[in-house]
């Protein structure tokens, strides 16, 4: 590639990445000083980290931050093994087969999903009602409660549901690719379908898998109309405890839900740069 070939492309992509990282990094910057006291509009001038001292001390926000790690994790990790199990079941399939089942539910918002997934596993829902119509429930009201419950898995399936199609589109494209011919070779060289999966098709794979699931990751951590429509209130995700924070009456409450926010992208960024280790060090070995 030249260097007028480079140029053009940094001209070209130069609208987006200012628009995509003045308001990123505008926000950000906004939080910050926010979280650290600076509130001029309520006389406040003094920079102070006693919002950071209030919420990494409080009971409340360990709470909400082992919750969101856990509803996080959990989504990534089962939205990656399924996605990984059927990109391999459906990478011999049709380009159109692949597209209608991975694309749809791409395209489906994910307020419309969550209301859809309560709609379908509340004990009000078409599960309970169908359970019981089969003689698996006697009422629906003995289905079990997947919604506002402690473990989330209301919220896990919306997230399950969604980001499957993703990661998924990114192996195919890997598998439909070189990861095919080497396995055709190593089929003829006699290798188990284990020891072709685990040294030619998962080497090939592993870098998309890990750049999908952590973008998963990513949003799993941060996103919140999900969790604040599916969630319980107590404990709540760190998004949703910063909604919380964020909408009280009292401006004073400004700087601690900005402290959670400024949190939430550092840890998000620690976790995603041990992740992105982890997975040189996989590929290496």
């Amino acid at each position: 590639m030249t260097l007028g070939d480079r140029t053009k492309i940094v001209l070209l992509l130069a609208p987006a990445l200012l628009v995509i990282g003045v308001l990123f990094s505008g926000g950000l910057a906004a939080a910050l000083v926010q979280s650290l006291g600076y509130l001029p509009a309520i006389g406040r001038t003094e920079v102070s980290f006693a919002a950071y001292r209030e919420v990494l001390g409080s009971r409340d926000f360990l709470d909400s931050l082992i919750l969101t790690l856990y509803v996080a994790g959990a989504s990534t990790g089962i939205s990656t093994v399924l996605a990984v199990l059927a990109a391999l079941s459906l990478r011999r399939s049709s380009g159109r087969v692949s597209a209608v089942v991975f694309q749809l539910p791409i395209t489906i918002p994910h307020l419309v999903a969550a209301v859809g997934i309560a709609l379908v596993v509340s004990q009000t829902g078409l599960g309970a009602r169908l359970a019981a119509a089969l003689g698996l429930i006697g009422e629906p009201r003995e289905f079990p409660a997947l919604l506002y419950d402690r473990y989330s898995i209301g919220i896990i399936l919306t997230y399950v549901w969604k980001e499957v199609p993703f990661i998924a589109l990114v192996v195919l494209a890997a598998l439909r690719g070189v990861a095919g011919e080497l396995e055709e070779v190593a089929r003829t060289l006699g290798a188990s379908a284990w020891q072709r999966f685990w040294y030619v098709i998962f080497p090939v794979i592993a870098p998309g898998v890990v750049a999908a699931s952590l973008i998963v990751f990513a949003f799993t951590f941060g996103a919140f109309e999900i969790p604040y429509l599916l969630g319980q209130t107590y404990p709540t995700i760190l998004p949703v405890m910063a909604y919380n924070e964020y909408r009280a009456l009292d401006l004073g409450a400004r700087p601690v839900a900005m402290a959670i926010n400024v949190l939430i992208a550092v840890i998000t960024a620690a976790i995603a740069a041990a992740y992105l280790r982890l997975g040189r060090d996989l590929g290496r070995g």
